[in-house]
């Protein structure tokens, strides 16, 4: 899955700061609902990484049976705080 074309999908733009509230509230819901009803492993958690950068993720173990995808998930999380912390600096 291609990040742009993700967003480009649910907020209608690539530029996250250039979408209108509206948009971002109707994106996640889209995302919410797809990944409750996708089953492919990889894109499941690929909806659950673009919700978990909009602040909107459901915990790990709602969205995932598997506890290596949870740990994953647990891993993708400390690496992007740990970018985040990296331009605050």
């Amino acid at each position: 899955m291609d990040l742009d074309d993700q967003m480009r999908r649910y907020f209608g733009t690539a530029d996250l700061a250039a979408a209108a509230p509206e948009a971002l509230a109707a994106g996640i819901e889209r995302m919410r609902v797809d990944l409750g009803l996708e089953r492919d492993r990889g894109r499941r958690f690929a909806l659950w990484a673009l919700l978990h950068m909009c602040g909107a993720a459901p915990d790990l173990d709602i969205a995932f049976a598997s506890e290596a995808d949870r740990d994953a998930a647990r891993t993708f999380m400390d690496l992007s705080e740990r970018d985040d912390a990296g331009r605050d600096g």
